[in-house]
């Protein structure tokens, strides 16, 4: 099977390409002129394919002779919403055009979309599938992309997935909380009590890929987690410091209200600069909300299990870190 992998260089996508390669399986990879190629050049069984998903021509060419599409490509921080919507949103309609004109016998397009597409639980408890209440851009953009997704249920086999907090090895996002921790530091926000979701790398790798081979009605939508959601206060105030063998030096989490002034302050920054920056108010309002979902459905429609949870995750992340010289 040839799988055409948008996102392959960034961090979920390295662990779905490397999993096929590893299982006899050929991998074309969607890369951008400046994606960092070094990790999918160690791989048998790789083609990369230079472009990028807002270029159609460019996704054309590389859906030629392609089985199978998992789509982890996307913008997580961007200067305006009109740039989530491009790259998130119409990006994703560029991917499913392409693949209705040039991979007529395609057997799955696999969608890796976000909890964040549903919003946040309000009390504390998973959220519905069918909640559609995103309170940031990115959420919307992916909320957005989703719809067009299901919408050529009819035309194209689609699957869709909606990871919470991926985290693991060669993760460049929680790595900014590990060296935090390194410092001794304790990377909380407001009280700790938020409720969040994780999920394991290559875990969610394994999940894009049963996607791929299981038999499901096509425009499923599935939660992606490892079943054990926990507090900030937990997963970062404690688990982190465990991971790396250290404890904080003060317990004291930062106080919303001054992360909301901050983040007013990076926000003109990055309008100044003209660059995207990922702490805003947005998503300052964002973090002090619960992110929790069941993927007990997903485990019974697609055969797929999480097999680590977070306190070892974490761990197996730490070592990773510490191996190549990130930490």
């Amino acid at each position: 099977m040839k799988v055409l992998v948008t996102g392959g260089s960034g961090f979920l996508g390295s662990h779905v390409a490397e999993q096929l390669t590893q299982a006899g399986h050929t991998v074309r990879a969607l890369v951008r002129k400046s994606s960092n190629r070094k990790f999918l050049q160690t791989l048998d069984r790789i083609e990369l394919a230079e472009g990028s998903v807002e270029d159609r021509a460019s996704i054309d060419r590389a859906m030629q002779g392609i089985d199978a599409v998992v789509h982890s490509a996307g913008l997580v921080k961007a200067r305006t919403e009109d740039e989530f919507h491009s790259c998130n949103t119409q990006g994703t309609v560029n991917l499913l055009e392409a693949a209705m004109a040039h991979a007529p016998g395609l057997k799955r397009f696999v969608h890796v979309s976000s909890l964040e597409a549903c919003g946040p639980s309000l009390d504390g408890r998973p959220v519905p599938l069918a909640q559609e209440k995103p309170v940031t851009g990115y959420g919307r953009s992916k909320l957005a992309a989703e719809k067009e997704v299901v919408a050529r249920k009819e035309k194209l086999p689609v699957v869709v997935l909606r990871p919470a907090a991926i985290y693991g090895p060669r993760d460049v996002e929680i790595l900014e909380a590990f060296r935090a921790v390194r410092k001794r530091q304790y990377p909380v926000i407001g009280d700790g009590k938020m409720l969040g979701g994780w999920v394991y790398g290559p875990d969610c790798a394994k999940a894009c890929i049963r996607a791929i081979e299981a038999d499901v009605a096509s425009g499923s939508i599935y939660f992606v987690d490892d079943g054990e959601p926990m507090t900030m206060e937990r997963a970062m105030g404690e688990l982190l410091p465990e991971a790396l063998g250290t404890r904080p030096l003060v317990r004291f989490g930062i106080p919303f209200p001054l992360l909301r002034i901050a983040s007013i302050g990076v926000e003109t920054y990055g309008k100044v600069r003209k660059k995207p920056v990922m702490l805003t108010r947005e998503k300052v309002a964002m973090l002090a909300q619960h992110w929790i979902c069941d993927s007990s459905k997903t485990q019974t429609d697609l055969g797929w299990k999480p097999e680590v949870r977070f306190p070892d995750g974490a761990r197996k992340t730490a070592e990773w870190y510490q191996a190549n010289g990130w930490l």
